[in-house]
């Protein structure tokens, strides 16, 4: 029988579990290979089946009743068991320049040039069959009954009731797979739905001038069995038949599919679609927003089984981490102290927890003539329940408000919010009946992430920072964080009781009070959020689009004027540095401006910026002597960005942290004694305490959020429709994230294997076959590959591991062979040894001098953070 790796069905033939696959699963992100002991999947259904030809040709035949064996005319070879098999031993007969007379009947053609055979055997005899060879070269056995997948008298008894129950479920099938995708074609690809409507009338008006010719292949078919029929009675069961097809009969006039209208009515019905609702604001102006229901979508999101599963699953190694005492490690966001000084999130009660996510974006060009006119606002939220790195997909990332900006300027935040609100107030009060846990979850919004300008709007803070009070942190202004520091316990630390004081003074006196322009929408509302709790910090506008662009065109300039190097110099290395392997080619920085010493910055985007900060002491390091100040800045910088985005915290390395913070920010004024702090340098010293109270800040930056925004430009850029846009993007964006959630695949594959081999274990080289047989006595072959992926980390031969350490320092090791064994991801590596290189940031790898070079790293940590390069390491896990 064959086994369907998503559902567990089973079915007896092969082609019966391809179509069960084709029909039932056609939504997946990636199709599994269909034979159990093979670990590869593939994105595309073609890649599948070309995957199966090439690899699995023998297995493909299981239900033949005859196994045929190919012998070679050449020599005393005579176990070929596959077509392929034999013409892939003729070619080495041709490529060592041996005569290779034409194996097909009735030819004597002859050759020694492998292209010539091969232009030959394409013109002459193909296609061709295992009868055309000549006598003696193909043997022909019959196979035993228990070998085939299907016997005659399985066939004979199969019931008409099963037969009508599949028959009725691959017609179900069809049109719910074409109503995927005509969805797709609309609101993925952004295919106008009147160019739609136009190509499936035109299919439907090809598919009805195929009666003709279905008549007479009937018509051959009768004459063929002696079946007399009358011509008009063949035209009938043509005209039937053609009538009777279930993805024809979807287009047809009036029909669910046959036009715009209907087949987004029939997409909300089949898709199960929370639409969005519209608030109006002012009706003289028209203006609105949209609004998805929260409560909505949280129930329909844990429908899903996983999903619940994963979020019981994590809350069970919360309490348990909480039992065992592990208080100093640093994993999540409910490691932080706010999580757990809150009573309603850190008790033992399972709790709904929600991030929201608010930010400004423009869906026209924002250097065209329409910027700012359809600006907008969107408010996404996420389910924080789930393991850290859940969050990676922008499937994961859902809708809760979409308006325009200046609506949100006019009728305030409060009547915005006032929807979303109301809801996660019943959801604090009231909670959520889950149906899979047969009880009610109660919830709260937990933080709300954003931008420094976006958080003080929706905390009510002042909305400038060229002066005053900037910080939401703490009541230190401008000029104050130019003589203080954060370590040197001189600035006040924000309070409940402090900040309640400021509010009220405020709305008494009209004006701002030490930053606070009003109260807090979230916090007013709701019994279970903190308005100095809920905001975190943003690394990636602090750190990767604030900090590091302005400190290194200020240090690059310093170094250009003590001719260290020029301009030219430090764009050919820049040009011409070699980047290694997809993950670096995909972020490569972009080429610094040649203005970058006036600007007073090198511009950049986040991923731009964080990987020209990681590379350049390999781009210009060999250029700077050791004990220059500037470069020791820079350095320092770059230490402090990995502290900073690292997945997991131990008070060791905060303290670090700390410490690098301090150090960096003197020798900042050092070196530019006129040039004044940013605020950002400001908010960059209150990280190691926002680490502590929030956890790891990378889990709450706003890269994975922006990155949102561009399925609505895509969308607007498509339809050019600006007759009420949040009304339309919020549609689109509903219906897709519709067909995802319906998808069994919901998430993505955690193994993803493109290519593998199979290998016998006994021809492997002799200490790699004693180390699998150590640690996996039962397996009897492997699967070798090239290259893996793993929940979006791809891991290719050649690529440097850290495993551990020995007295201090990391121990590395470069993979030289991947492979699978029982369905288990190991690594075979080469023992490296380093040695830190303070002045590059890095480690130096060397091949280990002790005998035994090669070990076997079973990998089962996925949580672990890994980082390489091919010469020197510059990032580590301690």
């Amino acid at each position: 029988m064959w086994k369907c790796k998503e559902c567990n069905i089973s079915v007896a033939t092969r082609f019966e579990l391809l179509k069960h696959i084709r029909l039932e699963h056609n939504h997946r992100q990636r199709y599994a290979c269909i034979h159990t002991d093979c670990p590869c999947s593939f994105k595309t259904w073609n890649a599948l089946h070309i995957h199966l030809s090439r690899f699995h040709h023998k297995d493909n035949f299981q239900e033949s009743s005859e196994l045929s064996t190919f012998t070679c005319h050449l020599c005393a070879c005579c176990d070929l068991h596959t077509e392929r098999d034999y013409f892939v031993h003729i070619g080495t007969h041709l490529r060592s320049n041996e005569t290779v007379t034409c194996m097909f009947s009735d030819c004597s053609f002859q050759t020694n040039i492998y292209a010539t055979f091969h232009s030959h055997k394409n013109r002459k005899h193909n296609p061709h069959t295992l009868k055309d060879f000549k006598p003696g070269i193909v043997r022909t056995t019959q196979s035993s009954r228990e070998t085939c997948d299907v016997t005659e008298n399985d066939l004979q008894n199969d019931d008409d009731d099963n037969f009508d129950e599949k028959f009725s479920g691959s017609c179900l099938s069809g049109p719910k797979n074409l109503t995927g995708s005509l969805l797709k074609l609309e609101h993925f690809a952004h295919v106008a739905g009147t160019k739609l409507d136009e190509f499936l009338e035109e299919l439907h008006y090809l598919h009805s001038c195929t009666l003709p010719l279905s008549a007479e292949v009937l018509e051959e078919l009768f004459q063929k069995h002696g079946v007399a029929t009358d011509k008009s009675v063949i035209l009938d069961i043509a005209g039937a038949l053609n009538a009777s097809n279930p993805i024809f009969k979807a287009l047809d006039k009036g029909s669910p599919l046959s036009t715009c209208y209907l087949r987004n009515q029939y997409y909300k019905d089949t898709f199960k679609l929370v639409e969005p609702i519209e608030y109006i604001l002012d009706c003289s102006k028209k203006s609105s927003f949209q609004y998805v229901p929260l409560l909505k979508s949280l129930r329909q999101l844990f429908e899903k089984k996983n999903i619940v599963d994963k979020v019981v699953e994590n809350h069970e190694g919360q309490n348990r981490n909480r039992v065992s005492g592990e208080q100093h490690t640093y994993r999540s966001s409910q490691d932080g102290s706010y999580f757990k000084e809150n009573a309603f999130l850190s008790g033992n009660e399972l709790r709904i927890l929600v991030n929201l996510y608010a930010d400004d974006f423009e869906v026209c060009n924002p250097l065209g003539t329409s910027r700012r006119k359809h600006k907008l606002c969107g408010i996404y939220w996420t389910l924080s329940n789930m393991p850290p790195g859940s969050h990676s997909s922008l499937s994961s990332i859902y809708l809760a408000i979409l308006c325009k900006s200046d609506d949100l300027k006019v009728h305030g935040l409060d009547r915005i919010l006032h929807p979303l609100l109301r809801d996660v107030k019943t959801l604090e009060q009231d909670g959520l009946f889950i149906p899979l846990l047969g009880r009610c979850l109660k919830g709260t919004i937990q933080v709300v992430v954003a931008d420094n300008l976006g958080a003080h709007t929706f905390a009510g803070f002042n909305e400038s920072f060229s002066g005053g009070y900037i910080c939401r942190f703490c009541t230190a202004t401008k000029t104050d964080i130019q003589t203080n520091s954060v370590k040197s316990h001189s600035l006040t630390l924000r309070t409940n009781e402090l900040h309640e004081s400021h509010v009220q003074t405020a709305e008494l006196t009209g004006t701002s009070c030490f930053g606070v322009k009003r109260h807090c929408s979230i916090s007013k509302t709701l019994d279970h959020f903190n308005v100095l709790t809920g905001y975190p910090p943003d690394v990636m506008h602090d750190i990767f689009e604030g900090i590091v662009p302005v400190e290194l065109a200020r240090c690059l300039a310093l170094l250009i004027s003590k001719k260290y190097f020029d301009l030219d110099t430090l764009f050919f290395f820049f040009l011409n540095f070699i980047f290694y392997f997809i993950i670096y080619k995909t972020n490569r920085p972009h080429e610094i401006p040649r203005t970058f010493s006036t600007r007073k910055t090198i511009g950049g985007n986040c991923h731009e910026n964080w990987a020209l900060l990681r590379h350049l002491p390999f781009i210009i390091g060999h250029l700077v002597p050791d004990e220059e100040m500037e470069w020791q800045l820079l350095m320092d910088l770059k230490d402090i960005v990995e502290l900073v985005v690292a997945p997991t915290h131990t008070d060791e390395s905060i303290g670090y942290l700390e410490f690098k913070i301090s150090d960096h920010r003197h020798k900042y004024q050092y070196l530019f004694p006129d040039v004044p702090l940013l605020p950002k340098h400001h908010f960059l010293e209150h990280y190691p305490q926002l680490i502590r109270a929030f956890g790891p800040l990378v889990g709450h930056w706003t890269l994975q959020f922006e990155a949102k925004h561009s399925f609505f430009k895509q969308v607007i850029r498509h339809t050019n429709c600006f007759k009420n846009v949040p009304l339309s993007l919020a549609t689109k964006h509903q219906l897709m994230m519709s067909y995802h959630l319906n998808s069994s695949t919901y998430e993505k594959d955690g193994l993803e294997i493109t290519k593998a081999s199979k290998v016998p274990v006994d021809v492997l080289k002799w200490e790699m076959a004693q180390v699998i047989e150590q640690k996996f006595s039962s397996a009897s072959d492997i699967d070798l590959t090239k290259c893996v992926s793993y929940k979006g980390v791809t891991y290719r031969n050649g690529m440097i591991l850290v495993h551990g350490s020995t007295s201090g320092l990391p121990d590395f090791g470069e993979i030289i062979h991947i492979c699978v064994v029982q369905k288990t991801l190991c690594f075979m590596v080469k023992r490296l040894s380093g040695w830190y290189r303070e002045h590059f940031r890095a480690f130096e790898l060397t091949p280990c001098p002790s005998k035994k070079k090669t070990f076997w790293w079973q990998w089962r940590n996925w949580q672990m953070f890994t980082l390489w390069l091919i010469i020197l390491l510059d990032q580590l896990e301690w």
